[in-house]
């Protein structure tokens, strides 16, 4: 269940900046997965092909990084940290 919410939430935040930034696509998205995220970059990327199905994300090249601090504060989180866009 912690999966598919650190999931959803993601993709809400990937679709809200496409909508924002007026994109046709995305055609990249960085993440970083905490520790404690309950995700391997291959988990990730196995969601992420299912969650961006029918969304501009789908297709989109992934960069995922797996940190290591058990103890930093967002250690259970998925963190976005770039996305590219195709625009209008």
């Amino acid at each position: 269940m912690h999966e598919a919410s650190l999931m959803k939430n993601l993709m809400e935040q990937i679709e809200k900046l496409a909508l924002e930034n007026k994109a046709e696509r995305v055609t990249g998205v960085k993440v970083q997965l905490g520790a404690l995220s309950h995700f391997t970059p291959e988990h990730f990327r196995e969601h992420f092909e299912v969650a961006s199905r029918g969304t501009k994300a789908a297709e989109a090249k992934l960069d995922v990084k797996l940190l290591d601090d058990i103890q930093a504060p967002d250690a259970q989180n998925v963190m976005l940290e770039s996305i590219e866009f195709e625009s209008v």
